[in-house]
């Protein structure tokens, strides 16, 4: 096959931000600067350099980055008073923890105590049953990601096998749930999976999502498969043996410059639609109390 379409995702994540830059734009004039609060457990570098990525991408759009660095010390208590005190600021409009945090920290508390209505980074359970009856308001970023680039692609889902391999809560299991709403037939891999090269030979979209660097092999892919590399390993390396499956595929993402950047977009548009949200909110209950 010899013309292979390159699913660039920065060109995806510009497309994204420039469309961002208008809503952004009219809410300033309504008095509103879209505002996301991330906070930091710990001194992960890893996790440090994810926020800072995070916060200067916001900071580029004129999104507010509210930075909340917390000792590695503190009890699962006090990042519950501190996610709850966000909650009730109306200048902040989407809230993210930072993952991992410190093992002694009650991580999923710490998740779903975060309001549904600013969890932008769709790390609630109850977002992400949400997501699976098909009305979440914002999908975990990263699946956002992986339909925002196919639909700025056309690449359609309805009817197609659509094989996710890792089954991880805010990738694999919400993947597959939206594209099981996008009428794909999905079948979801994981490590307790039998005979999975066979299984991809069927697969006319594969998710890879498994976090093990080159562990999906050309010779497993169908041609002409759609392939989105969600893997992000030491060395820019993806979950998807790169060359071997360019060969076979129709189209495929690359690693890095495929998902990752539109993962990052994605946070930024939850964020602008639920400043968008707010504002409509609060205009609402205003108009409430104008005297006819």
């Amino acid at each position: 096959m010899e013309n292979k379409l390159i699913l660039d995702g920065n060109v995806v994540a510009n497309h994204v931000k420039v469309q961002l830059k208008g809503k952004i734009a009219e809410l300033k004039l309504s008095g509103v600067q879209p505002c996301l609060a991330t906070i930091l457990v710990g001194d992960d570098p890893s996790s440090e350099t994810y926020v800072k990525m995070k916060g200067n991408a916001c900071e580029k759009l004129g999104i507010i980055s509210k930075r909340i660095h917390l000792s590695k010390d503190i009890a699962t208590e006090e990042l519950l008073k501190t996610i709850a005190e966000l909650n009730e600021d109306p200048a902040v409009h989407g809230i993210l923890l930072q993952h991992p945090v410190p093992g002694h920290i009650d991580e999923r508390q710490a998740f779903e105590a975060i309001a549904i209505e600013k969890d932008v980074d769709g790390v609630t359970s109850l977002g992400f049953g949400q997501t699976a009856f098909g009305f979440g308001e914002y999908p975990s970023c990263t699946p956002a990601a992986i339909l925002e680039i196919m639909d700025y692609y056309k690449l359609g889902a309805d009817g197609l096998h659509a094989v996710v391999v890792g089954r991880s809560p805010i990738l694999g299991k919400p993947v597959s749930a939206l594209l099981l709403n996008r009428n794909a037939t999905v079948t979801t891999c994981h490590s307790h999976t039998r005979n999975l090269p066979q299984i991809l030979q069927q697969a006319d979209i594969v998710i890879a999502a498994v976090g093990k660097p080159n562990f999906i092999k050309g010779e497993w892919i169908k041609e002409g498969a759609i392939i989105l590399d969600a893997g992000y390993n030491k060395g820019n390396i993806g979950d998807v043996e790169y060359v071997s499956c360019h060969q076979k595929a129709f189209a495929i993402t690359p690693v890095p410059g495929g998902v990752g950047p539109v993962t990052i977009s994605m946070l930024l548009k939850h964020t602008v639609q639920a400043a968008e949200k707010a504002r409509k909110k609060k205009e609402d209950a205003n108009s409430q109390f104008v005297t006819i």
